[in-house]
This record gives structure tokens, C-alpha cells and sequence, in this order.
């Protein structure tokens, strides 16, 4: 008979909320016996992941604007320290959400609870200090990048490449008029897909500038619609509130991210994974990123690489039109839309996501990462009975 494994999963934002739900459905596949709880939100509750603390609501991005929910984080990570030592997880595995995950697992260390990390903090991007705290607390650290393996692997990390999850996540893309007869559009004119981030801070400050953007490529592609893909953590109803002074009836839908890319003949997306989801299914786009000056100016300071948006740091070049602080205006998201439609509606940039697609790794990615973290729970497991 199978051991009882208690995995401890913790994710703090939408993206990790998704990897946490996949990683949690292939963990109980794998080894249906385990007792899974931890931080996460509505997905990973509905893979099985009793849910502690949701996060989802509150997570935000910046160094200044963390600090609205910094003291509600930091009461759930002292409490999470006590939950971890009454008990007693064979393994926590952390997803992302750097800020809080990595003092969690210092605390972790301290009690000597296997740690996982799983799609683990930056450390390509914040630079080789961030490798090395990582490194002293990890167990073991899953990477879904060459070059993050690369790295961790340098500073002396228990590290191993699985390859990139949405490998196994993203679907085909679906026929474009298949995509479109599910979404409800009609007619033949061009899509152009939006999507503006999941955090609220994001929404408000990029989608009034996405949907103005459309009314001027409107003076090059005439007739082109606008659909907002909402994030699962996102109502609609929100999306149409901040939209509508810009655009009549928008349409706005939640949680079908895939299915408007693959109706889509362009998109302009927020910088995040998303931009990795639409390359995975060949979507010409523009990726943009705006946040306060304080933060920018910081992250200018710290980051040490030249890309933002993940399609370009995969290949190590601009395969995408990346627009940064000021640079995100209508008339330059505008430009940039328009010089890839008149490409060949984007063959330059389809070109480039083959490569991008080639370095992300094989498919799998998923169930190795959960057979990592199994493989360490259960040697805890038996080491506790010992």
C-alpha cells in the first residue's frame, strides 16, 4: 500500500494559481494518496488543493504597490510557519511569488521541511544573488528555462530542467473560425485580442490605452474588433466598466484566454506569461508593460537583462515589438500592430516563435516537475518513520 503523502503547494497570483492546478491534477494522478492543501486560488481548490489562504485577489506588482498587502502576507506567513511545524508536509513546493515564497522557504530550511521550487524566483533576470538565496534554501529546483537551469546549476543549486509547462498546457491552435463560432463573433472582420494583465493595477492602466489603440489601427485595418481576454480571476463586468468610455459594448470574456488567440489575427498583451501563450500559438503581438516610476526606476537599477517580454529573453532577441513605460501610448502599440500586419499579417514574428518553441524544451514538463516532488515527499515520508 501507498504511503499518505502530505504536499504543502504555494502560489499567490493567477499565473501560479494555473501551474498550481496542473502540477496538483498530476501529482494526484501520479499518486492518488496524497493529501494536498496550501495558498493558492480558485483553480488549484478545484484540482484538489485545500485552500488555506487566497491571495489571488490582492496580489499586485511593484515594489510600492506591494506594500498595500505587505502586512496582510506577512501575518499569513507567520501563520503558515505554524501550520508547517503542527504538519508536518513531506514536501512544500513554491510557485512562484517570489516576494513571499522565499521567506517562507527560509522558514521551511529552518524546520528542515523538504523544499520545491517550482516555475522559481527570476534569477536570470535579478542576477546572481537572487541564484544564490535560492540555492540556499532549495531542495530542489525545477527549471522550465535553459538558461535558468544554466544559472542555478552555476551557483551549486540541486537543479533539473523539465521544460516549460505551457508546452503541455497551451492546446493547438484551434481554426480560427472554429475559435470564432465558440466566442459568439460573426463576420469575417480582422480580431485583435486584448489582454491587459490579471492584477487590477494593470487593467486600469493599459486597457484605456489598448482600446485607444485600436480606434487608430482602425485607420489602417478597417473594421478590426477588439476582444478582452479576462483572466479567470477577473470579472467581465469589470473589464467593461474600465472599457467603456473608449469602446461600445465591449467584449469582454473570462477565462477563455486560448480560444480568443486562436480567433485572433493580432494581440496586444500585457508582459507576463500570456505572451508566451500567445507565441505557443503563433499569434502575431505587440507586448507591453507600464507600472509607477518608482518601481520602474528600482527594477531599472536591478534587472540585469535587456528584454522584458518572454519570447524575447527565450530566443536572446527581439522576436516581439516590446513597449516599456512611456513607450506605451496608442500611437506606438498602433505602429507597431501595423508594420507587423503588413508583414505578411506576421510571418517575421511566426518565424521566431519556432525557435522560441525549440528552447522551451519536450512536452511533459508537468508530470516530470510532480514526479520530482513526489520522489522527495516520499523519501521525507520515510524518513520520518524511521
Amino acid at each position: 500500500m501507498r504511503l499518505g503523502l502530505k504536499v504543502m503547494l504555494v502560489a499567490g497570483e493567477p499565473s501560479g494559481d494555473l501551474h498550481g492546478f496542473h502540477l496538483a491534477r498530476e501529482i494526484l494522478r501520479q499518486w492518488p494518496h496524497t493529501r494536498l492543501f496550501g495558498m493558492g486560488g480558485s483553480l488549484m481548490k478545484e484540482a484538489g488543493v485545500r485552500l488555506l489562504f487566497n491571495p489571488t485577489s490582492i496580489s499586485s506588482i511593484g515594489f510600492i504597490e506591494a506594500l498595500r498587502s505587505a502586512q496582510v502576507l506577512r501575518r499569513v506567513l507567520l501563520r503558515f510557519g505554524e501550520i508547517v511545524e503542527r504538519q508536518q508536509p513531506d514536501a512544500v513546493v513554491l510557485i512562484d511569488f517570489p516576494g513571499f515564497n522565499m521567506r517562507f522557504a527560509e522558514i521551511l530550511k529552518r524546520k528542515g521541511i523538504p523544499c520545491v521550487y517550482y516555475l522559481s524566483p527570476s534569477a536570470w533576470a535579478w542576477g546572481r544573488g537572487r541564484a544564490e538565496k535560492v540555492a540556499e534554501t532549495a531542495t530542489k529546483v525545477v527549471a522550465v528555462f535553459p538558461f535558468e537551469y544554466d544559472l542555478y546549476k552555476e551557483v551549486g543549486a540541486d537543479v533539473e530542467f523539465v521544460g516549460h509547462p505551457l508546452l503541455d498546457i497551451v492546446p493547438q491552435r484551434m481554426p480560427p473560425a472554429e475559435a470564432r463560432g465558440k466566442l459568439g463573433i460573426t463576420g469575417e472582420n480582422p480580431i485583435i485580442a486584448l489582454l491587459p494583465g490579471s492584477r487590477r493595477q494593470e487593467i486600469r492602466g493599459l486597457l484605456p490605452i489598448m482600446l485607444k489603440a485600436v480606434e487608430k489601427l482602425r485607420e489602417e485595418i478597417p473594421g478590426i474588433e477588439p476582444v478582452v481576454a479576462a483572466a479567470h480571476t477577473t470579472a467581465e463586468e469589470e473589464i467593461r466598466k474600465i472599457g467603456s468610455g473608449f469602446v461600445e459594448d465591449i467584449k469582454a470574456i473570462q477565462g477563455q484566454t486560448h480560444t480568443i488567440l486562436s480567433a485572433a489575427d493580432l494581440a496586444v498583451i500585457a508582459c507576463g506569461t500570456a505572451t508566451l501563450e500567445a507565441a505557443l500559438l503563433g499569434i502575431p503581438q505587440v507586448a507591453v508593460y507600464r507600472t509607477s516610476s518608482s518601481t520602474y526606476y528600482v527594477a531599472k537599477l536591478i534587472v540585469k537583462i535587456p528584454y522584458v517580454a518572454l519570447p524575447n529573453i527565450v530566443a536572446g532577441r527581439e522576436v516581439i515589438p516590446e513597449l516599456l513605460q512611456n513607450e506605451v501610448t496608442p500611437a506606438t502599440i498602433a505602429a507597431q500592430l501595423v508594420r507587423i500586419w503588413q508583414d505578411g499579417q506576421g510571418q517575421g514574428v511566426r518565424a521566431g516563435y519556432q525557435e522560441v518553441r525549440q528552447r522551451l524544451g519536450e512536452k511533459g514538463a508537468i508530470a516530470r516537475a510532480a514526479k520530482i516532488v513526489l520522489d522527495i515527499a516520499v523519501q521525507q515520508a520515510k524518513t520520518k518513520q524511521t
